[in-house]
Order: structure tokens, then sequence, then C-alpha cells
């Protein structure tokens, strides 16, 4: 067995978005030419990534404030 150290994962790892970000500005391979399906994929999950954020926001908006 190996001795692996595990990050016991707190509440700053749990609400860590950096991955999130880093999924909306990462840099782009030159070399390879995404084909239109690959493309189609990332473009629908940014989407779906956003209006799920704005759906939580407008959601928390009308609970708390209204």
């Amino acid at each position: 067995m190996t001795d692996e150290k595990h990050s016991k994962g707190g509440l700053r790892d749990f609400f860590s978005i950096g991955e999130v970000f880093g999924y909306f500005f990462k840099k782009k391979d030159s070399n390879k030419k995404a084909d239109f399906n690959l493309r189609a994929m990332h473009f629908i999950n940014k989407f779906a990534i956003i209006a799920f954020l704005l759906g939580i926001i407008y959601f928390l908006s009308k609970k708390f404030l209204f």
C-alpha cells in the first residue's frame, strides 16, 4: 500500500470556484483544431453553467430581497 496524503476538504475547498473560472478562461492549444461537436459541447456547457448561476441569483433575490 502507498501512503497518500488526502486533504480533509474544508469549507475553503468546498467553495473554491477557481476551476470554474479556469474552464471559462483556459488557454487554447493552437496546434489542435477542435471539431464542431467539441466546440458545440463546450458552448452548451458554458451556457448551462451561466444559466444555472443566473437562476440561483434570481431565486435568492426573490426569496430574500422581496
